[in-house]
Formats: C-alpha cells, sequence, structure tokens
C-alpha cells in the first residue's frame, strides 16, 4: 500500500505539471512550437547541467570500486534490454528500412522498450520508500543506463541524415551537448577537481539548481505537446498499448525472474524493478521536439504507460518483491 500511495502521489506531480502545460496550449496561451523552444532548452542547459553535477558527484574512483557490482549489473541489463528492444520494435513497424518515417517511428518503440522513467519517477520511489542510502545505490546502479540513456538514446531518438552514414549519426548523438557533460563531468569527479569545483557555492547552486529544472521542464513540455492533439487521438494507436505492455510488466518481470533464478541479491533485484518496470519517460518527447521529429507517438506512450504504472508497478512490486 505504500508503494502504492506513492506511485499515485508521484504520478499527480507528473499529471499536474502535464495538465498545466496541456492548457496553456489548448487556450493559446503559448504558441504552437513554444515546445520546441522548451526542448532546446532541455537539451543545451538542463540536461547538461543534471549529467555535469551527477557525474561530478558521483563518478568517483572510491564509488565505482565500493558500488563495483550494482553499477555491473546495471550496465549488464540496460544493455540486454536495448538488444531485446531492438530485436522486438521491428515486429511494431514494417518496411522501416525503406520508409523514412518508419524507421523513425520504430527507433521512438525501440527507446520506449529498452527505457524507463528510472530517473524523475524512480529516484522519489526510492528516496520515499527506502531512503538516502538506498537512494545512493540506485544512483550507483544506473550509473551506466543513465550514459546508454543519452548516448544510445542521442542516438535513436534525433531524427538521422540518411545521406551521412551510420557512422556519422552515431558520432552527433556521442559528441552531442548532453553527452560532452557527461565526460566532462566523469572527468572532473574521478580526478577529484568535481568537489573542490562545487565548493565554490554560486556554482553549486547553478548547477543543483538548472538540474532541478530537468524534470518540471519535461513535464510542461509533454502538455504542450499533448495540446497539439485532440486526447481520443492519443488513445487511439494500437501499439502504443503493446509497448506499454512491454515496457510496464514483460520486460521488467523477465529481468526479475532471471535475477532470483542466478541467485542475485535483493537489493539488486528490487532496483531493478524499480528502474525497468516505471512508465516511459518524457526523453521521446524533448529529443524529436528539440531536433524537428515526431512528437505524438512518444507523448501517447508517456501518457498511456504513465495511466497504467499506477496500477502495475504497485502490483509488480508486491508479486516480486513482498511475495516470491
Amino acid at each position: 500500500m505504500e508503494v502504492f500511495r506513492l506511485t499515485v502521489s508521484q504520478m499527480l506531480v507528473i499529471f499536474l505539471f502535464i495538465f498545466v502545460g496541456y492548457l496553456l496550449r489548448r487556450y493559446n496561451v503559448v504558441e504552437k512550437n513554444a515546445y520546441a523552444n522548451l526542448s532546446k532548452m532541455e537539451m543545451f542547459v538542463f540536461m547538461p547541467a543534471l549529467n555535469l553535477y551527477t557525474q561530478m558527484t558521483k563518478c568517483t574512483v572510491k564509488n565505482f570500486k565500493e558500488n563495483a557490482p550494482l553499477i555491473l549489473y546495471g550496465g549488464v541489463i540496460i544493455i540486454v534490454a536495448i538488444l531485446i528492444a531492438s530485436f522486438l520494435s521491428r515486429f511494431l513497424v514494417r518496411n522501416y528500412k525503406e520508409n523514412k518515417e518508419a524507421e523513425y517511428q520504430r527507433n521512438i518503440y525501440k527507446y520506449a522498450i529498452a527505457f524507463a522513467n528510472y530517473g524523475f519517477f524512480g529516484n522519489f520511489l526510492v528516496l520515499s520508500v527506502f531512503g538516502d542510502d538506498m537512494l545512493f545505490k540506485y544512483s550507483m546502479f544506473c550509473q551506466i543506463l543513465n550514459i546508454f540513456t543519452y548516448a544510445w538514446g542521442m542516438y535513436v531518438l534525433i531524427p538521422k541524415d540518411r545521406n551521412a552514414g551510420i557512422m556519422r549519426n552515431l558520432i552527433r548523438g556521442v559528441t552531442s551537448v548532453p553527452m560532452l557533460a557527461i565526460y566532462l563531468g566523469m572527468i572532473l569527479g574521478l580526478t577529484g577537481v568535481g568537489d573542490k569545483i562545487l565548493e565554490v557555492m554560486f556554482i553549486n547552486t547553478v548547477l543543483k539548481n538548472a538540474s532541478d529544472c530537468m524534470g518540471p521542464i519535461a513535464m510542461l513540455l509533454a502538455g504542450m505537446v499533448l495540446g497539439n492533439y485532440p486526447l481520443g487521438d492519443l488513445f487511439k494507436e494500437k501499439r502504443v498499448y503493446i509497448v506499454s505492455l512491454l515496457r510496464l510488466i514483460l520486460i521488467p518481470a523477465f529481468f526479475v525472474v532471471v535475477l532470483k533464478l542466478i541467485g542475485s541479491n535483493d537489493i539488486v533485484i528490487m532496483l531493478t524493478l524499480i528502474a525497468f518496470a516505471a512508465p516511459l519517460g518524457l526523453n521521446t518527447i524533448v529529443y524529436p521536439a528539440a531536433y524537428g521529429g515526431d512528437t505524438k507517438t512518444g507523448a501517447s506512450m508517456a501518457l498511456i504507460s504513465s495511466l497504467f504504472a499506477v496500477a502495475t508497478l504497485p502490483i509488480m512490486y508486491y508479486i516480486f518483491i513482498q511475495l516470491w
């Protein structure tokens, strides 16, 4: 019941921000393409600030040594999740090799199957239920997952230049501003310079405040995107329900069962469940919006998976953590 209460509480926060963004767009308080400017602020200010601050504070030699198993587990699981998503997404979209729009649609589904809202939603749940110590372990578990979110996620979700070739498009993703912030943050964290920089109060405050803007702005942005479409249309796409089923139940259940069968400890199992049974995050809206890609599918999946997660996440937690 506590997990259910907290899940509902966080979902209400998400829905309230989205609803405000929706009203701003539906009543023309903001222009139709206002979300494009917000998404660029996310891409070039708030995401880099969050990545830089996170890596400067968490990416240290001491943390890596003490939490190596958690980091390894998280890294292996997300790689497997990406492979599964790449395989399953080909069945959701036909003719994706010949059609540019179909290829991009497949990429959105691919990302949605692989990544959940492990950050904004997962952090809140872990902190509320288990406290600061477990939140730190969760952040270590998500270390490599976080890197793949931007490196692989940018490659997948930024509309491709078909004339550029695979290598150039890949380089475009791994050299994006959010990724450059990760590289810089890791260097500063591992060398210990990051701690000294953050001792300067105004730098610490600027990075922390900019990081805190990431979630609310993304939710407002999602609401603005939703405001561009009749709500009924967002519930009509059958493939969104299939992806939500994979995202919320089948993928996390698969990982938890495998981890239990190989004898993984309870902490790893619990962190995996929270990180992978959360609803779809908002990057399928933020990334495409910043680069002129389709946002409707991402908005639809974020809305529907969040609605379903109110029931699925507490049930999954009860079955796999409490009963088994």
